[in-house]
């Protein structure tokens, strides 16, 4: 294919092995150029298994390829100053989420691609996810009126490691952030924010410094109220559930299941457990977003989820840590750099 959009991809652990594997196999107007990462030996496994040409020293070396884009799926606190690198290259910018937990480090970073002319999307994938579309066409269309309530759970099968936590930032900044940014995509602008939450899983998590299990209340500028509901441990599977209950109806979706089939006996009446890892569960978004972002390249037009979209469920993540800590609801408009 003529045109295509060559790109470096920076991290190849977990998630960027899955954004190698979809942009190689998925998406024929990418090119995928070099990989880099702290992690020679990682970077070099990855490149052999989908033909990729090069192995990049590091990430100064990969934004020296022949590249258009770059694909940053490394770790968090890298996020920002790799967004920062790659814009003052001239290069195209797709970062996981989050860009960084400080205002004033994310405001840098979207200064400079500001400057650059360069254009940034943010991997907010569940943005992407089908059932999560069809929710935000139900409210669009009107078909289930003025929404009133919005419920988010989402439960993860089982804790990260606790070194994960150390320097993950926390639940609201490693977790919740991906319901911040759904919330906001479906009902739009959060005016107020009242969380809380508790040490119920496992005590080290609390002995790191974070939460295991919260409860967010979210009041939307429309008038609508939210709730989302976190723990780091269901035991039965990746519990991912949304509904938004308006004056006319309502629009929800419920977990995913590998099959569709209940079996019935004299004794109950079973099916199996729902998928159980994020990667199962949000598959297809991961590869949509991609997808979409190489497309909008192509065509030269900014990509969904920019910068100013990334930098909104971090300020939804910091009112919620002060709620937390000082027991009491957050205006956003607090939140400040």
């Amino acid at each position: 294919m003529e045109n295509k959009i060559r790109l470096g991809i920076a991290g190849t652990g977990r998630i960027g092995q899955l954004h190698a594997q979809t942009l190689v196999q998925r998406i024929p107007q990418a090119d995928v150029v070099a990989v880099t990462d702290v992690n020679v030996g990682a970077a070099q496994r990855v490149a052999t298994a989908y033909g990729i040409p090069n192995v990049a020293d590091n990430y100064a070396d990969l934004l020296e390829q022949p590249i258009d884009a770059v694909v940053i799926a490394s770790s968090t606190d890298t996020h920002a100053p790799f967004i920062i690198q790659a814009a003052k290259a001239g290069k195209h910018i797709f970062c996981e989420k989050p860009i960084a937990a400080d205002l004033s480090i994310i405001d840098e970073a979207l200064q400079v691609v500001e400057e650059a002319n360069v254009h940034l999307m943010i991997g907010f994938n569940r943005r992407f996810d089908a059932n999560h579309v069809r929710i935000k066409q139900a409210i669009a269309r009107g078909e289930i009126g003025t929404p009133h309530l919005l419920q988010i759970i989402s439960r993860d099968p089982a804790p990260p490691p606790i070194e994960y936590i150390k320097v993950s930032g926390g639940l609201f900044f490693d977790m919740t952030i991906h319901d911040f940014d759904l919330a906001g995509f479906l009902l739009g602008p959060v005016e107020e924010v009242y969380a809380v939450g508790s040490v119920l899983v496992d005590p080290a998590i609390g002995e790191a410094g974070d939460l295991d299990t919260c409860l967010i209340t979210l009041k939307f500028a429309n008038g609508a109220i939210g709730m989302i509901e976190n723990s780091r441990q269901a035991v039965y599977g990746y519990d991912q559930r949304v509904e938004v209950f308006g004056s006319a109806g309502a629009a929800r979706s419920d977990n995913l299941f590998p099959n569709a089939v209940t079996v019935s006996t004299t004794k109950s009446i079973a099916r199996d457990l729902p998928l159980n890892f994020f990667m199962e569960r949000y598959l297809q978004s991961y590869q949509d977003e991609l997808a979409i972002f190489v497309d909008c390249l192509s065509r030269g037009v900014e990509p969904p989820v920019t910068g100013q979209d990334g930098r909104v469920p971090v300020m939804l993540a910091l009112a919620a840590l002060r709620s937390h800590q000082e027991n009491r609801p957050v205006r956003v408009s607090e939140i400040s750099a």
